[in-house]
């Protein structure tokens, strides 16, 4: 597929794998990337965004070179789409945003000078991470045409063992932050994907029939360093297990 240059975008970003790599490839092609967008969900669901750590975004932004958009969202499913869009037009009040996610994120130690987008954005597209969700790809792609964007999906269908491993051999530090299937236990919580675990969650995914990125929701993840960033993240935490699932709770984040 060709792609323009000279693309001014915002990426879509969790601070997981997938927008983190979607990032990193918006670079890659030459592009000016202005933000990353972050939604913060001050509810326990949504049918759209990640729960988990996702205010470690703002650390990648800081690293990147580039400005943060916090958005905040209570994960309604016919409205949380409408609270991305309006933060995009500059309809949302971004310092409110940031200051909720220092109050519920109180481990966070943001840089002082962390550039915060509080103006609307003058992008040209929007680059999003979605594997394989249509649900997800749907409402972004209708969301960018009534803004008038250009909607990319550089991982869109990709395969998900080559998928892993380029996350790997690109110097991405990929953390699990979530774990909900069988097969997974405690034990992965926190833990690094490199060639030797990787290997060993392909082997349990094969048999318990998961997939192999995650993407039906088995797990979650953070990313500490990638090849766009100029400071890594440093990070201390420790696991909540309810038994046949959990989560890696943060104890500290930072730039270092």
């Amino acid at each position: 597929m060709y792609y323009p240059n000279d693309v001014r975008v915002a990426v879509l970003s969790s601070g997981g794998k997938d927008s983190t790599y979607a990032s990193w490839w918006a670079i890659m092609q030459g592009w000016d990337v202005r933000a990353l967008i972050t939604v913060h969900v001050t509810s326990d669901d949504s049918m759209m965004f990640q729960l988990q750590n996702t205010s470690l975004a703002g650390l990648q932004a800081h690293s990147i070179g580039t400005s943060w958009l916090p958005v905040l969202s209570k994960g309604v499913e016919v409205i949380e789409i409408e609270d991305l869009e309006n933060a995009i037009r500059g309809k949302s009040d971004v310092s409110l945003a940031f200051e909720r996610i220092q109050q519920d994120t109180k481990i966070i130690d943001f840089p002082p000078d962390l550039t915060l987008q509080s103006e609307s954005l003058n992008v040209d597209a929007l680059v999003v991470g979605a594997l394989r969700s249509d649900y997800q790809k749907t409402r972004i792609e209708r969301m960018c045409e009534k803004l008038g964007l250009i909607s990319y999906c550089p991982l869109w269908h990709h395969n998900p063992d080559s998928h892993m491993k380029s996350l790997i051999e690109h110097g991405f530090d990929v953390r699990l932050v979530s774990v909900s299937t069988d097969g997974l236990g405690e034990e992965w919580l926190g833990k690094q994907i490199n060639p030797q675990s990787l290997e060993e969650l392909s082997v349990i995914s094969r048999e318990f029939r998961f997939n192999l990125d995650g993407e039906g929701g088995e797990f979650e993840t953070i990313v500490l360093d990638a090849p766009h960033m100029a400071k890594r993240i440093e990070v201390s935490g420790h696991s909540d297990w309810k038994g046949n699932r959990g989560t890696w709770i943060l104890d500290s984040a930072k730039l270092c």
